[in-house]
Protein backbone atom coordinates (compact mmCIF):
# COMPACT_ATOMS: atom_id res chain seq x y z
CA UNK A 1 0.00 0.00 0.00
CA UNK A 2 2.77 2.49 0.92
CA UNK A 3 4.35 1.34 -2.43
CA UNK A 4 1.74 2.40 -4.47
CA UNK A 5 1.35 5.58 -2.21
CA UNK A 6 4.90 6.34 -3.26
CA UNK A 7 4.51 5.84 -6.62
CA UNK A 8 1.63 7.87 -7.31
CA UNK A 9 3.00 10.93 -5.50
CA UNK A 10 6.82 10.17 -7.61
CA UNK A 11 4.26 9.97 -11.02
CA UNK A 12 2.46 13.22 -9.90
CA UNK A 13 5.78 15.05 -9.22
CA UNK A 14 7.15 13.68 -12.38
CA UNK A 15 4.17 15.32 -14.51
CA UNK A 16 4.46 18.48 -12.78
CA UNK A 17 8.33 19.18 -13.05
CA UNK A 18 7.56 18.46 -16.91
CA UNK A 19 5.46 21.25 -16.93
CA UNK A 20 6.39 23.67 -14.25
CA UNK A 21 9.08 24.22 -14.22
CA UNK A 22 10.92 22.24 -17.19
CA UNK A 23 8.40 23.24 -19.75
CA UNK A 24 7.90 26.93 -18.95
CA UNK A 25 12.20 27.13 -19.40
CA UNK A 26 11.53 25.12 -22.64
CA UNK A 27 8.92 27.90 -24.16
CA UNK A 28 11.20 30.49 -22.75
CA UNK A 29 14.48 28.73 -24.38
CA UNK A 30 12.83 28.76 -27.48
CA UNK A 31 12.01 31.76 -27.59
CA UNK A 32 15.23 33.30 -26.96
CA UNK A 33 16.77 30.83 -29.80
CA UNK A 34 13.91 32.28 -32.29
CA UNK A 35 15.42 35.93 -31.94
CA UNK A 36 17.85 34.47 -34.02
CA UNK A 37 15.32 35.07 -37.21
CA UNK A 38 15.88 38.82 -36.28
CA UNK A 39 19.78 38.32 -37.01
CA UNK A 40 22.62 37.65 -34.70
CA UNK A 41 22.68 41.11 -32.91
CA UNK A 42 18.97 40.02 -31.60
CA UNK A 43 19.77 37.13 -30.63
CA UNK A 44 23.23 37.90 -29.01
CA UNK A 45 21.11 40.49 -26.96
CA UNK A 46 18.39 38.02 -25.51
CA UNK A 47 21.05 35.85 -25.49
CA UNK A 48 23.19 38.11 -22.51
CA UNK A 49 20.20 39.35 -20.90
CA UNK A 50 19.73 35.75 -19.81
CA UNK A 51 23.04 35.23 -18.61
CA UNK A 52 23.15 38.59 -16.73
CA UNK A 53 20.32 37.39 -14.57
CA UNK A 54 21.02 37.39 -10.64
CA UNK A 55 22.19 33.86 -9.42
CA UNK A 56 21.95 32.46 -12.67
CA UNK A 57 23.78 29.38 -11.87
CA UNK A 58 21.56 28.97 -8.21
CA UNK A 59 18.32 28.93 -10.66
CA UNK A 60 19.48 27.15 -13.46
CA UNK A 61 20.17 24.61 -11.04
CA UNK A 62 17.20 24.89 -9.33
CA UNK A 63 14.89 25.30 -11.90
CA UNK A 64 16.08 23.32 -14.75
CA UNK A 65 19.43 20.89 -13.62
CA UNK A 66 17.81 19.22 -10.76
CA UNK A 67 13.72 19.38 -12.31
CA UNK A 68 15.50 17.46 -15.56
CA UNK A 69 17.50 15.17 -13.77
CA UNK A 70 14.52 13.92 -11.79
CA UNK A 71 12.27 14.08 -14.54
CA UNK A 72 14.32 12.23 -16.84
CA UNK A 73 15.75 9.34 -14.65
CA UNK A 74 12.15 8.87 -13.22
CA UNK A 75 10.95 9.26 -16.98
CA UNK A 76 13.66 6.28 -18.14
CA UNK A 77 12.44 4.03 -15.12
CA UNK A 78 8.37 4.62 -16.49
CA UNK A 79 9.62 3.59 -20.01
CA UNK A 80 11.26 0.68 -19.36
CA UNK A 81 8.19 -0.61 -16.70
CA UNK A 82 5.26 0.82 -18.02
CA UNK A 83 2.98 -1.14 -19.92
CA UNK A 84 0.47 -0.06 -22.41
CA UNK A 85 -3.44 -0.06 -21.12
CA UNK A 86 -5.64 -1.08 -24.19
CA UNK A 87 -8.98 -1.89 -21.84
CA UNK A 88 -8.44 1.55 -20.03
CA UNK A 89 -7.22 3.62 -23.08
CA UNK A 90 -7.71 3.76 -26.85
CA UNK A 91 -5.30 2.36 -29.20
CA UNK A 92 -4.31 5.75 -30.41
CA UNK A 93 -3.66 6.57 -26.84
CA UNK A 94 -1.27 4.09 -26.36
CA UNK A 95 0.62 4.82 -29.14
CA UNK A 96 0.91 8.51 -27.83
CA UNK A 97 2.11 6.80 -24.92
CA UNK A 98 4.67 4.49 -26.78
CA UNK A 99 5.46 7.58 -28.47
CA UNK A 100 6.02 9.70 -24.90
CA UNK A 101 8.70 6.91 -23.92
CA UNK A 102 10.33 6.75 -27.27
CA UNK A 103 10.25 10.71 -27.20
CA UNK A 104 11.57 10.79 -23.70
CA UNK A 105 14.91 8.62 -24.19
CA UNK A 106 15.78 10.73 -27.42
CA UNK A 107 15.12 14.33 -25.37
CA UNK A 108 17.12 12.73 -22.46
CA UNK A 109 20.41 12.07 -25.05
CA UNK A 110 19.42 15.01 -27.12
CA UNK A 111 19.89 17.57 -23.34
CA UNK A 112 23.35 15.61 -22.73
CA UNK A 113 24.40 16.55 -25.55
CA UNK A 114 22.87 20.27 -26.04
CA UNK A 115 24.58 20.72 -22.79
CA UNK A 116 28.00 19.78 -23.53
CA UNK A 117 28.02 21.31 -26.67
CA UNK A 118 26.68 25.09 -24.90
CA UNK A 119 26.69 25.63 -21.42
CA UNK A 120 29.37 23.42 -20.59
CA UNK A 121 31.69 24.98 -23.33
CA UNK A 122 31.48 28.25 -20.98
CA UNK A 123 34.14 26.12 -18.79
CA UNK A 124 36.62 26.55 -22.10
CA UNK A 125 36.31 30.23 -22.35
CA UNK A 126 33.40 30.08 -25.14
CA UNK A 127 30.61 32.27 -25.02
CA UNK A 128 27.05 30.99 -25.41
CA UNK A 129 26.59 33.37 -28.85
CA UNK A 130 25.28 32.98 -32.79
CA UNK A 131 28.43 32.06 -34.03
CA UNK A 132 28.41 29.28 -31.54
CA UNK A 133 25.29 27.90 -32.72
CA UNK A 134 26.02 28.73 -35.99
CA UNK A 135 29.21 26.71 -35.91
CA UNK A 136 27.25 24.15 -34.60
CA UNK A 137 24.54 23.42 -36.26
CA UNK A 138 26.66 23.71 -39.85
CA UNK A 139 28.07 20.35 -39.12
CA UNK A 140 25.32 18.40 -41.26
CA UNK A 141 25.37 15.44 -38.67
CA UNK A 142 24.22 17.96 -35.97
CA UNK A 143 22.07 19.96 -37.91
CA UNK A 144 20.22 16.45 -37.99
CA UNK A 145 20.76 15.33 -34.78
CA UNK A 146 19.11 19.09 -33.61
CA UNK A 147 16.05 18.42 -36.15
CA UNK A 148 14.91 15.07 -34.77
CA UNK A 149 16.39 16.02 -31.38
CA UNK A 150 13.60 19.50 -31.17
CA UNK A 151 10.98 17.52 -33.09
CA UNK A 152 10.95 14.92 -30.09
CA UNK A 153 10.92 17.49 -27.36
CA UNK A 154 8.34 19.64 -28.48
CA UNK A 155 6.49 16.14 -29.00
CA UNK A 156 7.24 15.02 -25.53
CA UNK A 157 5.79 18.52 -24.48
CA UNK A 158 2.79 19.28 -26.46
CA UNK A 159 1.51 15.17 -25.19
CA UNK A 160 3.18 15.45 -21.59
CA UNK A 161 0.50 18.24 -21.36
CA UNK A 162 -2.33 15.96 -21.61
CA UNK A 163 -0.93 13.43 -19.41
CA UNK A 164 -0.37 16.03 -17.04
CA UNK A 165 -3.88 17.52 -16.84
CA UNK A 166 -4.52 13.47 -16.99
CA UNK A 167 -2.97 12.93 -13.96
CA UNK A 168 -3.75 15.95 -12.28
CA UNK A 169 -7.73 15.25 -12.73
CA UNK A 170 -7.92 18.25 -14.68
CA UNK A 171 -9.33 16.21 -18.10
CA UNK A 172 -11.36 13.54 -16.51
CA UNK A 173 -14.10 12.86 -19.28
CA UNK A 174 -13.99 11.14 -22.43
CA UNK A 175 -14.69 13.96 -24.29
CA UNK A 176 -12.33 16.92 -23.04
CA UNK A 177 -9.31 14.37 -23.04
CA UNK A 178 -10.81 14.35 -27.26
CA UNK A 179 -10.32 17.73 -27.07
CA UNK A 180 -7.25 18.47 -25.31
CA UNK A 181 -5.79 15.85 -27.81
CA UNK A 182 -6.51 18.59 -30.68
CA UNK A 183 -5.57 21.62 -28.50
CA UNK A 184 -1.64 19.36 -28.08
CA UNK A 185 -1.61 19.06 -31.34
CA UNK A 186 -1.59 22.36 -32.09
CA UNK A 187 0.84 22.85 -29.12
CA UNK A 188 3.03 20.54 -31.00
CA UNK A 189 2.81 22.37 -34.31
CA UNK A 190 3.46 26.06 -32.71
CA UNK A 191 5.79 24.96 -30.59
CA UNK A 192 7.59 23.15 -33.03
CA UNK A 193 7.46 25.84 -35.68
CA UNK A 194 9.32 28.31 -33.00
CA UNK A 195 11.93 26.23 -32.38
CA UNK A 196 12.94 24.79 -36.20
CA UNK A 197 12.52 27.99 -37.21
CA UNK A 198 15.06 29.60 -35.33
CA UNK A 199 17.53 26.36 -35.87
CA UNK A 200 17.81 27.21 -39.48
CA UNK A 201 18.16 30.91 -38.55
CA UNK A 202 21.70 29.76 -37.24
CA UNK A 203 22.41 28.54 -40.28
Amino acid sequence: MAYSKNQFMLRRLHSLLGVIPIGGFLLVHLLVNHQATKGAEAFNQASAFMESLPFLIVLEFLLIYIPILYHAVYGVHIAFTAKENIGHYSRFRNWMFFLQRVTGVITFIFIAIHLWQTRIQLLFGKEPNFDMMHEILTNPLNLIGYIIGLIAVTFHFANGLWSFLVTWGVLQSKKSQRVFTWVSLIVFIVVSYIGLSATFAFL
